[in-house]
């Protein structure tokens, strides 16, 4: 009865649909043909069902709002990746939050927005009150196409289309090219709200094993062939979480593979500010043929103001701005503006140059006091915010974190961002976050009260 009604709200078998036949469904479930027939019966009683005699099974009633959570598999709430973003969001001043995905406040370029507020508000009106161009802010992305071309990604201006941010750009390719049931590749792990958004269009997520120089070739092909995948989605410059850096030879036989198959790859490049070196993109290999390239700037400006963008081929950018007018209408001219004039101030280079210092330090601060936890990186990062930790052995990551939340402490267990939930014992930690000796007195107690529930395990004294 469960597997029935999580499909129906999942919208795959919408009002009118036929269910599987009696015996298919018993072969399917590897149940008996009399607990399927007691299942419909039931299913038909609640109303949920209607029977058709000589007909079959159908889905009956009005559609069902659509519920994220019911989608997929059933996870613990704290893992469940739309409650760790709510969890995050919702915090107050008290909670302490290495868990989360952002820079805290201190650290991003206040000086320069609050002079581009300023700057702003004494220029042209329409910027104050009218509606962007269906492309967006035309000086805006003449600035987007010389910082990509600083990535060797050769792009015109009118191949450049403004979103109200990285979600919403990755939101409208979606729409462009999914069908509720295609299959869409990430990596496994990967940034969780992937997840979450791929079950508000309803596709197939396969997840594709990522290593120290992006995704598993070998894993990659055959979910190539047995899947035929409509698009993956990735991180290429600094991946979150794991912070590994994608490689060349990796990247030549990814782009191989996507063409062989017809793929479209979205290539999520949002943390490409906190690079000390730049690394390989697939866009740039691929002439922007079969990869949309996306950014935004809620990680090094700010969350508030929001901006982000789509580079891409010419016909597909013609049709996302079909998409985006029939969606959102307009995109914020203030808000382009302000990014804008954020970015091209003088003092951003050098904020960045200091804060990309600043995480370095950080990064090898929190690797030396997590490892007197016992608590070890999957990788050092050359780059960006995050540490992607493995936990003692026999500590698990969701109960961990369920000790912490109600000590003031969030964490990232690694299962939120790992579909075939293999990352059980993985935290990831933002070690901007990490900076309040609190953090680490409160995980040492929580870990020691979830290995005295484990005999054979040891935290390093």
């Amino acid at each position: 009865m469960q597997a029935v009604q999580s499909k129906i709200t999942a919208r795959h078998y919408l009002p009118g649909a036929r269910l599987p036949s009696v015996r298919a469904q018993a072969k399917a479930m590897q149940v008996s043909v009399s607990t399927v027939v007691e299942a419909y019966e039931r299913l038909v009683a609640e109303g949920c069902i209607q029977s058709k005699p000589g007909a079959g099974f159908y889905a009956c009633g009005h559609v069902a709002p659509l519920n994220l959570t019911q989608i997929g598999p059933k996870v613990e709430r704290e893992i469940d990746p739309l409650w760790v973003s709510r969890q995050s969001l919702e915090a107050d001043d008290t909670m302490l939050k290495p868990g989360c995905g952002w820079l805290p406040p201190e650290w991003l370029y206040q000086t320069g927005i609050r002079r581009a507020l300023r700057t702003v508000a004494r220029e042209d009106s329409l910027d104050l009150t009218d509606y962007a161009t269906p492309l967006g802010h035309p000086a805006f992305r003449q600035y987007l196409q010389r910082r990509l071309a600083s990535n060797d990604i050769d792009v015109n201006a009118e191949q450049i289309m403004l979103t109200e941010s990285g979600t919403q750009a990755i939101d409208l390719i979606g729409r462009l090219f999914l069908e509720p049931g295609d299959t869409v590749l990430v990596d496994d792990p990967c940034y969780f709200n992937f997840h979450a958004l791929l079950k508000a269009h309803r596709a197939k997520v396969i997840g594709i094993p990522y290593t120290p120089n992006g995704p598993d070739v070998v894993a990659f092909e055959a979910a190539l062939a047995e899947h035929t995948p409509r698009l993956y989605i990735t991180n290429s410059g600094i991946h979150n979480p794991t912070g590994a850096s994608l490689s060349p030879m990796v990247a030549h036989k990814v782009l191989m593979l996507a063409e062989a198959a017809d793929l479209v790859i979205v290539e999520d490049d949002i943390f490409a500010d906190l690079e000390m070196d730049t690394t390989p993109r697939l866009a740039a290999f691929d002439g922007l043929n079969r990869v949309l390239e996306i950014g935004s700037f809620s990680k090094t400006v700010s969350a508030s103001v929001r901006c982000g963008y789509i580079a891409g081929r010419a016909d597909w950018i013609e049709k996302l701005v079909d998409l985006k007018i029939a969606t959102s209408f307009g995109g914020s001219r203030l808000g382009a503006e302000i990014v804008l004039q954020t970015l091209t101030n003088s003092g951003y280079r050098k904020h960045m140059e200091r804060l990309r210092l600043w995480l370095a330090k950080q990064r090898q601060t929190t690797k030396e006091k997590l490892a007197k936890l016992g608590i070890t990186p999957w990788l050092e990062p050359k780059a960006g915010m995050f540490l992607w930790c493995q936990l003692p052995k026999g500590v698990e990551a969701t109960k961990l974190a369920q000790i912490c939340v109600k000590q003031g402490l969030i964490l990232a267990p690694g299962n939120a961002f790992s579909l075939s939930q293999s990352a059980h014992d993985f935290l990831r930690f933002n070690v901007a976050q990490c900076t309040d000796d609190k953090v680490f007195t409160i995980l040492a107690s929580a870990l020691n009260q979830c290995l005295e529930a484990t005999p054979d395990s040891h935290l390093t004294k």
